[in-house]
């Protein structure tokens, strides 16, 4: 705001607007003027609006929106803001069974991509028709520059999946032969006095601590090699989305994954609510506009950023392995480590002693 105020939201204040600095310059307009708007379905009705305030557009809005053939209504220095309560008071709300009813777009503004969920939800909750969908446009490009981490991320857990398949397969292998190996030792053991419970316990005892070793090696050579091998296949899957990028924008003459110039990753996220079965023709809708987003060129909302500007990935990690991480580790160590012990404590507890002494003879 440049001059004045910003328009109230109850009845007192109906007929107030706010208006760009172009505009008021542009038509000699102050605040306190009062201004005839047209009705486009019936230039012989006009309504009365108060300026209240002047705004400055943060963009430069020399350049129209929609290429040569918008119109002056796509400049968005042309825009007059008013309230809803205006619009009613005026017959021009939504609800307003006539032509010139408004297509209404209110704006709700996010300081998180949680705080946006919980709109969406609160807004079903509150009973959102099925014929609309809660959309944002922020929130889309935030998750297509994580597109390459989530890929990424799932390769891993595939992939830490099988490992351990395969490691806890081999560990209970490597355990019975261990026993198998210390068959007769078991059987002295056992022949002398000692309880089988003990010599069990002696077998498990030993896989931990081969385990703790295990993991803490593991745990050092992964923390150094984790961040350029997790880099490396990351380029790799970036690659890999910009090809199909590529593939899509030759195919379909443009860019099917929108846009983003890092608006996604801000403060803010948006959250638009538009008919689904045609949104262009939706008489309601529910948005929350980034700042960037909600101006031309600026990518998220805008004709020229959807179209034309390419995702930003984020290209690179610095961490993978923290406190978290190394209790998993343990946890996932611990948990293998009493399986493969438990196969050897079964094993022990079905010797003889005296058996094995005599088959050792």
């Amino acid at each position: 705001m440049v001059d004045g105020k910003v328009f109230g939201y109850d009845k007192s204040s109906d007929g107030d607007a706010i208006i760009s600095k172009s505009l008021a310059d542009f038509n000699a307009l102050s605040v306190g003027d009062t201004i005839s708007v047209a009705d486009p379905n019936d230039t012989d009705t006009t309504y009365q609006l108060t300026i209240v305030g002047i705004y400055k557009n943060s963009t430069d809005s020399t350049q129209q929106m929609g290429g040569p053939m918008a119109s002056n209504a796509s400049d968005p220095a042309n825009a007059i803001y008013t309230s809803v309560s205006t619009l009613r008071s005026l017959g021009l709300d939504a609800d307003a069974d006539t032509d010139s009813a408004a297509r209404l777009n209110y704006t709700y503004v996010f300081s998180s991509k949680s705080d946006y969920e919980a709109f969406c939800e609160d807004a079903i909750n509150a009973g959102l028709d099925d014929d609309y969908a809660v959309s944002s446009a922020d929130v889309e490009n935030y998750e297509s520059i994580l597109v390459p981490l989530n890929n990424l991320s799932k390769f891993a857990l595939t992939l830490l999946i099988v490992v351990l398949a395969v490691g806890g397969v081999v560990l209970v292998i490597i355990t019975l032969l261990n026993v198998r190996e210390r068959k007769y030792e078991i059987g002295v053991l056992a022949a002398i006095g000692v309880n089988k419970v003990k010599v069990a316990a002696q077998f498990t005892l030993e896989l931990l601590i081969v385990t703790m070793i295990g993991l803490a090696l593991g745990a050092c050579a992964g923390a150094v090699a984790s961040v350029p091998v997790s880099n490396q296949l990351l380029a790799s899957q970036i690659e890999q989305q910009q090809s199909q990028q590529t593939n899509q924008r030759e195919q379909f003459g443009r860019d099917m994954q929108g846009s983003a110039d890092g608006s996604g990753t801000g403060a803010q996220d948006s959250g638009n609510a538009n008919d689904s079965s045609n949104s262009t023709d939706s008489q309601n809708s529910d948005s929350a506009s980034n700042q960037n987003s909600a101006m031309p060129g600026k990518g998220g909302n805008g004709p020229e950023g959807m179209m034309d500007r390419a995702v930003n990935y984020a290209s690179s990690v610095n961490a993978t392995v923290n406190l978290t991480v190394v209790g998993q580790l343990l946890l996932v160590g611990l948990g293998l480590t009493l399986i493969a012990a438990l196969v050897a404590v079964v094993f022990v507890l079905r010797y003889e002693p005296l058996q094995i002494l005599a088959d050792r003879s």
